[in-house]
């Protein structure tokens, strides 16, 4: 997806000790083929390894993949180093398993979006879409 005469950038992290890679890599996969520029960690990446990367890399958002039930401390915590690198401006999404109590609280850390089991491919490709823009260089 190209806005302002480059293609969105985006990263997706697959954070903590968590094995199972295939949502990640399906959503890796569909923003690519929707025309974003996307590059995916990887697994047992640490929320440094993820801001790290994001940084590196430019990215105008990140995507973070996690079903381990750590999402209360790890969202968080990916947010907080952003905004210790001067780069809050990332916008941050994330998807798994997280229940629907704790969507606030994440919420609230600066998550703008999280994508539960049973979102289509449609539907989050429409809303990176509509929300990630590229970030002022």
């Amino acid at each position: 997806m190209t806005r302002g005469g480059r293609k969105v950038r985006l990263l997706i992290g697959k954070v903590g000790l968590d094995g199972h890679d295939r949502g990640a890599k399906i959503v890796a996969r569909a923003l690519r083929d929707a025309g974003f520029e996307v590059i995916y960690t990887g697994l047992h990446q640490t929320p440094e390894m993820v801001v790290a990367t994001a940084l590196q890399e430019d990215v105008d958002g990140i995507g973070l993949s996690l079903l381990s039930g750590a999402h209360n401390t790890i969202f968080p915590k990916v947010m907080k180093l952003l905004a210790e690198k001067n780069s809050a401006d990332i916008m941050v999404f994330g998807g798994g398993i997280i229940p629907e109590e704790d969507l606030p609280r994440l919420q609230e850390a600066g998550i703008r979006k999280i994508f539960t089991p049973g979102t289509t491919t449609q539907e989050f490709i429409d809303w990176v879409k509509e929300n990630v823009q590229p970030r002022r260089r």
